[in-house]
């Protein structure tokens, strides 16, 4: 029986920001319970929700050293669908509404999680043979695993895996303020280890520490070893290269089925979906105020409003992109550049254009089964889960090639009629467009070719089960 430890800033259904979450909530559960026993460690923020914080027990408190004083920590425990999750309980660092704000305050809070996450192993009676450490926040898992507990008998030989969501990210500040949250000895700041250009870095810390290195798709784990993508640690990554997987993200195949989801107007499957799916494009037409129209060409885009997300390009070619016979509907908040871009479109065409600046669960899958089309341009993409969920429903994606995009949608080839969506190479407004147009050309002029790309999309398999083959793979190398 292998032991692992998932030691993370957040998990669903308990807190979520972002795609990290749904790794840590969702992977443990899909593991052969025979062979492996995975537990979760998070922290226990005064924000979660209370149905969760009335069903915790508590199981043991002490005090840790963390730099130059003495913290509290306490254990919270409940098993969530037969997964074990420990809370580790510091009213000081976990209160307030959101979970992320100030970064200097968020690097202490962070190195405190990290002490505390390795510290209340012996009290729980869990001894792992593997911490698997998520983003910066969980960076310096690792760097304490081989300095300051290496000396203590418990933690000899437990390895670790350090896995990247998104590189932008890395728990950086002065190398001073670092060295007194985590209490760390001065011979690991050092451009070797954790120095990064003159600052200290978390999950540089991480990635120097730990035993292998994931991250969640094979493009991006090539990307992330050029200039381009490498945010300063492609020579580190080029250098760690062979203990470095990618490995695709899933989503859950339960929640985004259109055979039986409860948020769609009207269900359907690869049998059904010439005849069915169109009923949620007039249902999401209605719902949105936009001209009830079977025939036309609905493109969404369901995004982080960030520069990240590839929206520059959607600035540069939205009036080429709104003619006759397209509707788009957008979902998300973010920059304000880009919501108040948004809104100024859908008030020059308001027939074509929906702006929804908010989130809402049950609209993006409305427009995973409306839309005809998914539009996801990104500028860099580790995985992307929006690619996976508009395939599942049959909405073809229109991506840019990078990282899990590249990874997850075959382009379309109309000599050899294969292809799960469309792709652009180049980070270009006239290739977006481009793009765009050739997609809405094959739905309106070849149907037969969209409607059999689109069976093609549905038949594809990312659910999490997939990933979790790969993932005890890694576990059993380790």
């Amino acid at each position: 029986m292998k032991k692992i430890a998932y030691i993370a800033s957040e998990c669903v259904p308990f807190i979520k920001t972002g795609g990290l979450a749904d790794v840590v909530g969702t992977l443990p559960k899909k593991f052969d319970r025979s062979k492996y026993d995975v537990r979760i460690i998070i922290p226990n923020y005064m924000c979660l929700p209370a149905k969760f914080k009335n069903n915790m027990k508590y199981l043991m408190h002490f005090h840790m050293d963390i730099g130059w004083k003495q913290q509290y920590v306490g254990v919270m425990y409940m098993e969530y669908e037969g997964v074990p999750v420990y809370f580790i309980d510091n009213e000081y660092y976990f209160n307030g509404f959101n979970i992320y704000g100030d970064v200097k305050w968020d690097i202490e809070k962070y190195c405190y999680f990290c002490k505390a996450a390795l510290s209340i192993l012996p009290g729980i009676g869990f001894r792992p043979d593997i911490v698997h450490c998520h983003d910066w926040q969980a960076g310096l898992v690792p760097v304490y695993l081989k300095t300051l507990f290496a000396s203590n008998p418990f933690y000899q030989g437990i390895k670790s895996i350090m896995t990247i969501h998104n590189l932008q990210f890395q728990g950086r500040w002065d190398i001073k303020t670092i060295q007194e949250y985590s209490g760390l000895p001065a011979d690991v700041f050092t451009p070797d280890k954790l120095e990064i250009m003159k600052d200290a870095s978390m999950l540089k810390g991480g990635l120097v520490y730990a035993d292998k290195i994931s991250t969640v798709s094979n493009t991006y784990a090539h990307e992330i070893q050029t200039p381009y993508y490498g945010e300063g640690l492609d020579g580190l990554l080029r250098a760690r290269w062979q203990s470095l997987w990618g490995i695709v993200n899933g989503i859950d195949y339960d929640i985004y089925n259109p055979q039986k989801d409860p948020k769609i107007a009207q269900h359907y499957s690869i049998k059904t979906f010439r005849k069915n799916k169109v009923k949620n494009k007039l249902a999401l037409q209605k719902k949105l105020g936009l001209p009830e129209d079977p025939n036309v060409f609905m493109m969404g885009i369901i995004s982080r409003l960030t520069d990240q997300k590839g929206l520059d390009l959607v600035d540069h070619a939205m009036n080429d992109m709104m003619t006759d016979g397209t509707q788009m509907v957008v979902l998300g908040t973010g920059d304000h550049r880009y919501e108040d871009m948004f809104r100024y479109y859908q008030g020059i065409h308001p027939a074509k254009l929906s702006a929804n600046i908010y989130f809402s669960d049950d609209l993006s899958h409305e427009m995973y089964a409306g839309c005809d089309a998914i539009l996801v341009p990104s500028r860099f993409e580790p995985c992307g889960l929006t690619q996976l969920m508009a395939l599942r429903y049959g909405s073809l994606p229109i991506v840019r090639e990078t990282g899990g995009l590249k990874d997850t949608v075959i382009p379309y080839n109309e000599y050899e009629s294969s292809g799960t969506g469309f792709s652009f190479a180049n980070y270009d407004a006239n290739e977006l467009l481009n793009t765009i147009n050739y997609a809405k050309q094959v739905y309106y002029e070849h149907r037969d070719q969209w409607d059999n790309m689109v069976a093609r999309a549905m038949e594809q398999n990312y659910s999490w089960d997939n990933s979790a083959k790969i993932y005890e793979k890694l576990y059993d190398e380790i």
